[in-house]
């Protein structure tokens, strides 16, 4: 028998497949939000790029993959994306809809902003931009997330392993952006003052923004559901 839907606790995130998501109701406002803050994260890491005093940590393993093959800095988000997708095959990670949506609009919509942004040479600036950049992912975080639409494929990567580990999440996530950096910087990757406010402060910004734009859905019996105070910081790429 199929469980009854239920209404999830208020503030709460829930852990839905991809059906369950489509029968979770309010897709005119959850859609249209996930595609928002994945174009506005996209910007986002533009901006930082622009800036060019730090990526996030995932964009430094980008920007260092770039050097070696021919690839923009938006496709390879998108090229690694479906690279990290695979290692979701043996932790038995669900794809949602935001999953893919997140594995291809950002990296487009980071391309886009590039071509159109060009590098101030001002240091003022560069600092504006980065910070704009870091404030304006936490945004775009708490509006994809909140959109409860699937985890982005490094967001999955994060939480298979810890389920399958058992160690906590914010040890995972640690261990795989210091794996990532090291990465990066041996291929040549941009790490900066920008990668440490970053690390820093994304945590706390999504957890400003991810409740003002959380939005409650039906749900199934029985389904996973996280309270919002206990939300792990995530980098919704």
């Amino acid at each position: 028998m199929t469980a009854a839907p239920v209404t999830a606790p208020p503030r709460a995130l829930v852990d839905l497949g991809f059906l369950a998501q489509l029968r979770a109701g309010r897709l005119g406002r959850r859609l249209p939000q996930l595609m928002v803050g994945l174009v506005l994260y996209g910007v986002s890491l533009a901006l930082m790029v622009r800036g060019n005093i730090g990526l996030a940590p995932w964009d430094v393993l980008h920007s260092g993959l770039i050097r070696h093959v021919p690839l923009t800095l938006g496709q390879a988000v998108v090229v690694m994306s479906f690279v990290v997708l695979v290692l979701w095959i043996p932790l038995r990670e669900q794809p949602g809809i935001g999953t893919i949506a997140n594995a291809l609009v950002v990296g487009f919509s980071a391309d886009a902003t590039l071509a159109l942004l060009d590098a101030p040479s001002a240091m003022a600036a560069r600092i504006a931009l980065m910070v704009g950049g870091v404030v304006l992912c936490g945004i775009a975080s708490g509006l994809y997330i909140g959109a409860q639409l699937g985890r982005g494929p490094r967001d999955g990567l994060m939480t298979g392993l810890a389920r399958r580990t058992g160690l906590s999440l914010r040890l995972v996530r640690t261990a795989l952006e210091v794996v990532v950096v090291l990465v990066g910087l041996a291929l040549g990757g941009v790490l900066g003052v920008g990668t440490v406010v970053y690390a820093l402060t994304i945590g706390p910004l999504t957890q400003v923004f991810l409740p003002m734009c959380l939005i409650d859905i039906d749900v199934p019996g029985g389904a996973a559901a996280s309270p919002i105070e206990g939300i792990a910081p995530a980098n919704p790429a």
